[in-house]
Formats: C-alpha cells, sequence, structure tokens
C-alpha cells in the first residue's frame, strides 16, 4: 500500500474537527490549502487556480503549518502569498486530497492536503510570489479538468459555497 494511500485511509478516519492546529512545521506530512472562490454580478461562481512554481501545473494555494496560525488562517496566508487574494476561509475544511511533493533532493514525500473555502473579497496586484506563479479564476468543473489529482478534481466538481 501507497504512503498516498494510507495517509488518505488515516484522514477518512477522523472528521473534520480532528484537523489539528500546529504550531510549527511538526507535521511534515499535512499542507493547508484555500480553494479560493467568488461570485459574479450574474451569480456564477468561479475558483482562483495557482501555477506552482516548479512544474507550473495548476493548483490550489497551499502551504505547510505556520507557527502560532490555526489551518484556516494558514492556508488564508498562503492565498496572499500565492495569489494575492484576501478572504475568510470557512471554519471547517470542505475536504482533503492526497499528493507527492518532490523534495529537493529528488525525493517523493506523500502529503495530505485540507482545504478551505474562502470567499475572497479582495484581489491585489502585488503580492509576494508576483511573477513566480500564474492566476486563472475559472468555473469548478473547468478547474477539475485542469488539476492532475483525483481527489482535488473530485472537491473542486462537488464545491458548493456554504456562504450566500
Amino acid at each position: 500500500m501507497s504512503a498516498r494511500h494510507k495517509l488518505h485511509q488515516r484522514h477518512n478516519r477522523q472528521g473534520p474537527d480532528d484537523v489539528p492546529a500546529t504550531t510549527a512545521r511538526d507535521d511534515a506530512a499535512r499542507q493547508y490549502a484555500t480553494l479560493p472562490w467568488r461570485r459574479g454580478a450574474d451569480g456564477a461562481i468561479t475558483v482562483l487556480l495557482v501555477t506552482s512554481r516548479e512544474t507550473r501545473r495548476w493548483v490550489i494555494p497551499k502551504g505547510w503549518p505556520m507557527r502560532n496560525m490555526t489551518p484556516a488562517e494558514a492556508a488564508a496566508q498562503e492565498a496572499y502569498e500565492e495569489a494575492g487574494v484576501f478572504g475568510e476561509p470557512d471554519a471547517v475544511p470542505m475536504g482533503t486530497y492526497a499528493y507527492d511533493k518532490r523534495l529537493r533532493d529528488g525525493a517523493l514525500q506523500a502529503v495530505e492536503v485540507v482545504v478551505f473555502p474562502m470567499e475572497v473579497f479582495v484581489e491585489q496586484l502585488a503580492f509576494p510570489e508576483r511573477g513566480q506563479r500564474e492566476k486563472l479564476w475559472t468555473t469548478p468543473e473547468d478547474a477539475a479538468d485542469k488539476v492532475d489529482e483525483p481527489e482535488l478534481k473530485a472537491l473542486l466538481r462537488a464545491f458548493r459555497p456554504s456562504k450566500g
């Protein structure tokens, strides 16, 4: 059984309330992400994808736990750094997905990503990783077609905002 499959099995035995608020990068196999979304004037929902810096694949903003931040706060911080968006992430994650992260030494590490939806209220032109990533606002269905991870595809296809 792969490490990715073991991670997925372990998390599926836990509920959303079991997501720990870490105080440092002490959980090297878990990252936190946002699914930034907004509602257009016509009521249509769009979500934000960014490219990864290394492989240029379409992904959602994500990163490692941060000292003195809850998982949702760390996810929101990553959304600002990677895409220049601000909002209030939901306190309860919408789900998880797994992927294999290629480390600097070339090894693969199985990572579980906990995803928090976040309605975007502000989008800035200047942000820390501007110029390092591309951004794309698109429908959840189109976003699902662009990402590689099967579990992330499923989360995107099933996405329905809890607000409004």
